[in-house]
């Protein structure tokens, strides 16, 4: 059983715990025995699983691999993580680029198996770094899910900050990344009904929205330091100013019942 990481305090406040003491957190999590014994197999071994079928044979190798993509729950879908590891990820046509969740092509790009594939010792360390961050963030999440998300989105912006997609590609990826998503709608006000619209039509609120709470609608503003605070810190008041309101209703909701 592993022990949840909490700040006493949740939305903007503890933020700014976490980001405060994070660096001493994370040391603290990396001494973890379990965690050690998890990388340091992935580490010795990862040079063995020749093909995807070798690694998904292997239940720890898997689990480090997905859990540092954020895939863990497809623990179980072997077949189907086999067939996205086998993608040619330069195939605009293989399964792997058809998903709209991209954490997969991450995935399949890092273990390289539909191509060439990094010497096994930087994978080994590569990957082991970010299920190590994962983890914190999973144990962020077990104290506070919004914490957890802002902690994600956080991450996944701070790649797209070297890349030359077209913003429209990278907005594309945000809508197709379930976490990331879930903040982007958080801090925008958005409800269940914008996931029910056409894919253009769901580029156009995003963008608007954008542009009136972050400021722009391009990645090269959003995914700055200030760009990303300023979206975590919209997100993170947008849910603590509903928190309060459901707890209103049940309050007057108890009111009325005792009346």
């Amino acid at each position: 059983m592993t022990a949840a990481i909490t700040f006493g305090a949740g939305g903007l406040l503890g933020w700014r715990v976490l980001k405060q003491s994070e660096d001493r957190q994370m040391e603290i999590l990396s001494k973890d025995p379990g965690l050690q014994r998890n990388t340091a197999y992935f580490r010795q071994n990862i040079e063995t699983a020749l093909t995807a079928e070798d690694l998904v044979k292997d239940y720890r190798l898997l689990n480090v691999a997905l859990g540092a993509f954020g895939l863990e729950a497809d623990i179980s879908n072997k077949a189907f993580i086999r067939q996205v590891l086998d993608s040619d990820v330069s195939d605009r046509t293989s399964l792997v680029n058809r998903l709209s969740d991209k954490r997969y092509l991450r995935l399949a790009e890092a273990l390289g198996y539909g191509a060439g594939a990094s010497a096994a010792d930087e994978l080994g360390e590569k990957v082991s770094a970010a299920y190590l961050q994962r983890e914190f963030e999973r144990r962020v999440g077990e104290g506070d899910e919004n914490l957890r998300l802002a902690l994600n989105a956080r991450r996944e912006l701070q790649g797209f900050a070297g890349r030359d997609s077209k913003d429209s590609t990278l907005w594309f990826e945000v809508m197709g990344n379930p976490p990331l998503r879930e903040v982007f709608e958080g801090a925008f006000g958005f409800g269940n009904a914008y996931g029910k619209l056409s894919i253009d039509r769901q580029l156009e609120e995003f963008t608007k929205a954008s542009e009136r709470y972050l400021g722009s609608a391009s990645f090269a503003d959003i995914a700055t330091d200030q760009g990303i605070d300023k979206l975590v810190r919209n997100f993170l008041a947008r849910s603590q100013l509903e928190q309060v309101q459901v707890q209103n209703r049940y309050s007057a909701a108890l009111t009325l019942l005792s009346s």
